[in-house]
């Protein structure tokens, strides 16, 4: 076949062999097949008994309230209790927190264990801030709390958290070996629901 001088061969096309236009994705499902997880998210639905699903924040909590270390330190007759519960009998060694660090620097939660007189309250500030976040602050017994029996005293602070932000009161003059378990129990829920994410299930 000629045409205006040229000659034209007819020519066979295969259209077996193009690639049709990719769809764009459009639903939430389509996004999730083009992303090629699909496939895991429906393996993992079967095998959900055996995986654990949970945001990084969740697993650091963890890690966080099964090791408590806390500050070596002491104001008054608080003190003593907190050095019972630390003995073997009471075995605080289950919660991950038998080791008290003697710097502040190596301590993540600190026990306020008596009276915080205004010149002693720098000093506690400071062994607050030289502690690495993240910390926490247990205020125990009553004069910790709010100033106790000398709340109206001149030289006694009304309470720790005046100075700093404190997570657990312990009432009590002073409290029993099992208050403090309490309170360090009740911190550890505090921690374990602290970020993101949703319920998790290490029940520790």
């Amino acid at each position: 076949m000629e045409e205006g001088g040229f000659r034209v061969d007819p020519v066979t096309i295969d259209t077996t062999k193009i690639k049709p236009a990719k769809k764009k994705p459009v639903t939430a499902l389509e996004k999730l097949e083009d992303t090629g997880l699909i496939n895991t998210v429906l393996a993992a639905r079967e095998r959900e008994g055996m995986i654990l699903f949970s945001t990084i924040d969740q697993v650091f909590n963890w890690a966080r309230l099964s090791s408590l270390w806390p500050v070596t330190s002491g104001l008054a007759c608080c003190a003593i209790e907190m050095m019972g519960t630390a003995m073997a009998h009471h075995d605080i060694a289950r919660f991950g927190m038998e080791i008290f660090r003697a710097s502040p620097r190596q301590s993540d939660l600190m026990f306020v264990a008596g009276t915080v007189t205004k010149k002693m309250a720098p000093r506690v500030k400071q062994l607050y801030e030289m502690m690495p976040d993240p910390k926490w602050v247990i205020a125990v017994g009553s004069c910790a709390s709010t100033g106790g029996p000398y709340i109206e005293s001149y030289a006694v602070l009304k309470g720790v958290d005046l100075i700093i932000p404190v997570d657990v009161y312990i009432p009590g003059c002073p409290p029993r070996p099992e208050a403090f378990l309490y309170g360090i129990i009740q911190l550890r829920e505090k921690i374990k629901n602290e970020g993101y994410g949703a319920k998790w299930g290490l029940n520790k």
